[in-house]
């Protein structure tokens, strides 16, 4: 490839093993890359020295891997260098975090919290006094992703390299992708990525991430350790709790809150709103399903229109796009309730134009509206361990942050409406079509006379083995089809994962075979089973 086509990687000169032949033609060195167990010959003119060009690098390739790299580099020098130079430059880079944290601190309003801000290309964590320090940005222990450390130490005095030994960067030519393993060249970043991925702290799991200078792709990771505190701003910060708080606490939203349909999901996520302190007011199209949650605090709506012009926020958990759109557009809807500064929280599973057709009616009456999506079951609704795929109004992602934590376990922002729809599809469409292969590998192995007890004990102990390939093989071990995932709508979310690659001349043959399976299914009046029953299309 031509210099600079690929992104360059650290490597220094190495001996090559004695079998290995030179290539001919240019002159060439073997190189060893740092990060890796990687080596290539390398073309001379293709070689440039590591501490000119650093900076440079780094702002060019922002992957994990290299941070790690670089890291590796640093990590080199210093040994190298020698243990008093090595000193000199730590005490550098601790009075240069010192300087860092203190001149942090200074914007924070005189609060001791700690944040770094991605929500706008940076990134944000909440840190409480008396807590345990998670910033893995900025912390005094120096818990700092390899990339930040590579970049504190760039002052760094530039003497020869030992002569057996050079450090260089090193442009990834063709010759270098063929040798490597791929994971590499794989990292690869867009020019348009503001800053490098921060590598969390394992003991903090909320976070938010900014792929792009614009905030189009941040995900937010909460726990059930994570509780919600009220600054004097009147924001929401979420701070980890550590072992002497009272794990899953969180301060729940002033807010009132309204929910719209009381299915398998909905059912859960009332149950853990009302759980954690929220003010709830229910409807479902059965009336009746609403009973169980009037006796647990929630409030009867009678109609859509009404609980969405009783409450701030109204969430709203339906089966497909007929029924959300219904709900939204139909006599007594959401739409008859919406004012300026109403809340809409669309859960459900749709295709994207739907939502983007309902996201323009709802702000049209100068309604604020969000998609958020769920990835999960029954058992994981019901838990609170939800993971919810948001997209839309940014600041109603964060106005809803008390109730994702009620709900579920994690939550991604993902942009501009219709992306969570989008995501939400191929997640749906990857499980689903994992599902019909589970059944087919266990019904194939009772025609060949294969213990199907057996198959599922070596998956079990191999790479796939997962909660999900257990419970559902359980499922059809026991004849167990109680549904925790009806079948009828992982069947839709095929249908829609299809034409969602249709829109985009986009091939999808393996949910396309899985959707003719699950078609036999329905057909076979397993519609309202778990989506394990999707066996049973294959049962001659």
């Amino acid at each position: 490839g031509k210099l600079g086509r690929y992104p360059p990687w650290p490597g220094k000169i190495v001996n090559p093993p004695k079998d290995l032949k030179k290539p001919r033609g240019k002159k060439c060195f073997f190189v060893k890359f740092f990060g890796t167990e990687d080596h290539a010959w390398i073309k001379v003119e293709q070689l440039k020295p590591y501490h000119p060009h650093k900076e440079e690098m780094i702002k060019i390739n922002k992957g994990k891997r290299f941070q790690q790299a670089v890291d590796a580099v640093e990590e080199f020098l210093r040994k190298t260098k020698g243990k008093d130079q090595a000193s000199s430059h730590n005490s550098t880079d601790e009075k240069n975090r010192r300087n860092s944290s203190e001149e942090r601190g200074k914007q924070s309003a005189g609060e001791e919290k700690r944040k770094a801000s991605l929500s706008e290309g940076k990134m944000k964590k909440g840190t409480g006094e008396g807590k345990k320090r998670v910033s893995s940005v900025s912390s005094e222990r120096g818990s700092k992703s390899p990339l930040k450390r590579a970049q504190d130490q760039s002052p760094r005095k530039r003497g020869r390299p030992p002569k057996d030994e050079k450090d260089l960067t090193i442009p990834e030519s063709s010759t270098v992708k063929r040798v490597m393993t791929g994971t590499v060249a794989g990292f690869k970043w867009p020019p348009s990525v503001s800053e490098p991925v921060k590598d969390s702290d394992p003991h903090f799991h909320h976070f938010l991430l900014s792929q792009t200078e614009k905030p189009a792709v941040c995900y937010q990771a909460i726990t059930k350790k994570l509780k919600v505190c009220e600054e004097e701003t009147g924001s929401t910060s979420i701070q980890a709790a550590d072992s002497t708080a009272v794990n899953g606490n969180i301060t729940p939203t002033d807010k009132k809150i309204g929910f719209l349909g009381l299915g398998l999901m909905g059912s859960g996520i009332v149950s853990n709103l009302l759980k954690m302190g929220h003010t709830v007011t229910v409807w479902n199209r059965t009336a009746e399903k609403c009973d169980l949650f009037i006796q647990e605090g929630a409030r009867l709506g009678r109609t859509p229109a009404e609980v969405v012009s009783t409450c701030d926020i109204t969430f709203a958990c339906v089966s497909d796009p007929k029924a959300a759109k219904d709900l939204v557009l139909g006599p007594s809807g959401v739409l008859q309730g919406i004012r300026p500064g109403k809340c809409y929280v669309d859960m459900s599973t749709v295709d994207a134009d739907t939502v983007t057709e309902l996201a323009q009616v709802i702000v049209s009456r100068g309604g604020r509206f969000l998609e958020a999506p769920v990835s999960g079951n029954q058992q994981l609704s019901n838990d609170g361990m939800l993971v919810i795929l948001a997209a839309g109004d940014r600041g109603l992602y964060e106005d809803c942050s008390s109730c994702f934590q009620a709900m579920g376990k994690t939550s991604f922002f993902l942009g501009e409406v219709g992306n969570a729809a989008k995501m939400m599809l191929i997640v749906n469409m990857v499980q689903g079509s994992f599902m019909a292969t589970i059944a087919e590998g266990l019904t194939l192995a009772q025609v060949t006379g294969q213990s199907q007890q057996t198959l599922l004990d070596i998956l079990n102990q191999g790479q796939l083995a997962s909660i999900f390939l257990d419970q559902k093989c359980q499922n059809i071990l026991q004849g167990n089809f109680k549904p925790d995932f009806y079948l009828k709508y992982i069947q839709k979310d095929l249908r829609l994962a299809i034409a969602l690659g249709d829109s985009v001349n986009h091939p999808t043959p393996m949910a396309a075979a899985a959707n003719e399976v699950y078609k036999r299914a329905k057909a076979l009046d397993q519609s309202d089973n778990d989506m394990s029953a999707v066996y049973r299309a294959y049962i001659h």
